[in-house]
């Protein structure tokens, strides 16, 4: 777990790439806000900067205020070699999210793996925590057959499918270890009950990776209150997006 006696080691001058990237979190933020997937301060976003600088949505923070102004309502912070501890390096010293320790263990998993600049977005869109009730979409098989077969681009957005987690305290150890699993074949995750984690390189790409999810959800939900269990694509037809894409 992040140690309570944090330092400071004085404020970092960010590079110009580091303050594209925080401007594009600030976009993704206002666009969870207007989705209504980010009530009070629901959800979180971290991105690895560079080296072991990262900037961090902070805790209790709404996102409709990082939207207007992420350096007021984030943190910067320089990570230790040993992952436990932390210093700032903004002026101001947000505290970072309460989910800290589960987003550091993740981006701790994606760096072991060879990845860089990673992100790490949290949110609680509604048609996917909706049906994380419904038990039959808890298995990772079927819901991303289901959410595939509703439209073709989701074939493509989301290649490798959805990962799913049951229900764990949110922040906890014990929510990181199991998404750090399902990081091991997913980009997103849904946690039952409680909204979606998508990684990436880019804030944007999460964003619309799981906005593409959320659409095919509302499709299938659409089609059932219609009165019918959903077509869908068929076995052949998503074969054939993923033999033209190369999936």
């Amino acid at each position: 777990m992040m140690k309570n006696d944090i330092c400071n080691c004085g404020a970092i001058a960010l590079d110009e790439n580091s303050k594209l990237v925080i401007d594009r979190v600030a976009e993704v933020a206002g666009y969870l806000w207007q989705k209504n997937w980010a009530e009070r301060n629901g959800g979180n976003i971290s991105v690895n900067l560079y080296d072991n600088i990262f900037y961090f949505t902070g805790t209790g923070q709404r996102m409709r205020d990082v939207a207007k102004s992420p350096l007021d309502f984030g943190a910067i912070i320089k990570v230790c070699d040993d992952w436990t501890n932390f210093e700032y390096v903004s002026e101001k010293h947000i505290k970072p999210t309460s989910e800290l320790p589960s987003h550091l263990a993740i981006h701790k998993c994606l760096r072991d793996r060879g990845m860089r600049n990673t992100v790490v977005v949290h949110t609680h869109p509604n048609e996917l925590i909706a049906i994380s009730h419904l038990e039959k979409f808890l298995d990772a098989d079927v819901l991303t057959k289901t959410l595939w077969s509703m439209i073709p681009e989701s074939r493509i957005i989301v290649p490798k499918g959805v990962g799913v987690v049951s229900y764990h305290v949110p922040g906890s150890l014990e929510l990181a270890t199991a998404t750090i699993e399902q990081l091991a074949t997913h980009d997103v995750i849904l946690w039952e009950k409680h909204g979606v984690l998508a990684v990436g390189n880019d804030v944007v790409e999460c964003f619309d990776a799981i906005d593409t999810l959320v659409k095919c959800t509302q499709i299938y939900l659409f089609a059932k209150m219609a009165g019918g269990e959903p077509q869908g694509l068929n076995d052949e037809q998503l074969e054939e997006l993923a033999v033209k894409f190369n999936l």
